[in-house]
């Protein structure tokens, strides 16, 4: 007797039922079921937040049927036997059950196929080959699926190093479902086929790249697979400028921000980090904040006495100054109380703006011109170094006036 997933909410949306529905009335009932990670997540205890179909549907007949349906259907991968579907608000992914034609180790060409078995035999790893009918009916083509989400144990499909070469990007998967799912020991024989083949990733997107390793310091705790990504030389495949982990460990400890942690793991050089945002084609916005966190002429320390804190926070910005907090309790997570002090400074106090502009400069004497930047600046650094006086600048912008004439 099959075995039977318990009841989940997802599985009798409206809009699931309104596509299962769609879907069944083009091509009989069975011809689509739930596929990977809703059923992972739902056999290990982890949240569904995206619930993704398999059909034996071919994707035009999938686009047709949703569309009968007044469903709206959108062809967002036909190649590869995917659409999108529309329904109830949310959108549901479909895609085509299928077999690898060809492989270059970064992209594959596919044929489709009404065969399940065949669609689960090019998945990565067993736990992502599970299928579910609407009825919650599990279907385990490897034998192993539903054991391996249950028990956290991340084994490929077939032969690790063959899964590999199809795809290289698949490293990293292995290492991001260690990290989220695993439990336990790793699979010998993935880890020796990782360690084996790490050179093959240097053939893959910056872009691919980039997203599967913010996926996996995204986890819970990522650091027992940066500690095996350590071990196997992935991590120096990925990251070259990787040093030890301590200073991971340590930020795994205090954020869940998968920007934080990858700073942690870059050397403490504005300049080095910004070059390694750009060869992981991160966004400018990415790119400057890493560089901003890892260090700078503007000191952050857990030991600073409020006035030194409103002056860095002025300098910084807040999400800078936060930044900076985090690594520095990263790297002393005995100072949690001084740490959390200045997050809550940095939450609280309102960063003001110099009152004093180019008008009051002229107002003061001081004729358009460079000059007039020299001298809000000088005022600016006396305004901070006093900690933001409300009175006094009246005065002082007097004296720098009559000084800079």
């Amino acid at each position: 007797m099959s075995r039977r997933l318990e009841p989940q909410p997802w599985m009798t949306d409206p809009g699931v039922v309104a596509v299962f529905d769609a879907l069944e009335a083009a091509g009989g009932a069975g011809c689509v079921r739930f596929v990977g990670g809703c059923l992972r997540n739902a056999l290990s205890g982890h949240p569904v937040a995206d619930v993704d179909l398999a059909t034996s549907l071919r994707p035009e007949a999938v686009m047709a049927a949703l569309e009968a349906a007044g469903l709206r259907a959108l062809p967002t991968g036909l190649e590869h036997g995917t659409v999108t579907a529309l329904s109830g608000g949310r959108t549901f992914e479909i895609t085509t059950l299928r077999r690898d034609v060809a492989t270059d180790g970064r992209r594959a060409v596919v044929a489709f196929t009404e065969d399940w078995a065949e669609d689960a035999a090019r998945r990565d790893f067993r736990l992502n080959a599970l299928y579910a009918d609407r009825e919650g009916r599990l279907y385990d083509p490897t034998g192993c699926g539903v054991a391996d989400a249950e028990a956290g144990r991340i084994v490929f499909v077939g032969d690790p190093a063959g899964r590999i070469r199809e795809d290289y990007l698949r490293i990293l998967r292995f290492f991001r479902f260690f990290a989220w799912y695993g439990r336990g020991q790793p699979d010998a024989a993935a880890l020796d086929a990782c360690a084996a083949l790490k050179d093959g990733m240097a053939r893959l997107s910056a872009e691919r790249v980039s997203s599967e390793l913010l996926k996996l310091l995204a986890a819970p705790d990522p650091a027992p697979a940066a500690r095996l990504m350590a071990r196997t030389g992935v991590l120096a495949q990925v990251l070259p400028e990787a040093g030890p982990l301590d200073l991971f460990e340590g930020m795994v400890a205090v954020t869940a921000d998968p920007l934080l942690r990858l700073s942690s793991l870059l050397p403490p050089d504005p300049q080095a980090a910004a070059r390694i945002a750009g060869a992981l084609r991160l966004s400018n916005a990415q790119r400057d904040r890493l560089a901003a966190m890892v260090g700078g002429a503007v000191r952050v320390a857990l030991d600073m006495d409020p006035p030194a804190a409103r002056a860095a926070l002025y300098r910084l910005g807040r999400q800078a100054f936060e930044d900076r907090v985090h690594r520095a309790w990263a790297a002393a997570p005995l100072q949690a109380a001084a740490a959390a002090a200045l997050l809550e400074l940095a939450a609280s106090w309102p960063i003001p703006r110099l009152p004093v502009g180019g008008r009051e400069v002229a107002a003061a004497g001081l004729p358009p011109g460079p000059a007039t930047g020299r001298v809000l600046r000088a005022l600016e650094d006396w305004w901070v170094a006093n900690d933001f006086p409300q009175t006094g600048l009246d005065a002082r912008l007097a004296e720098l006036v009559a000084e800079d004439r």
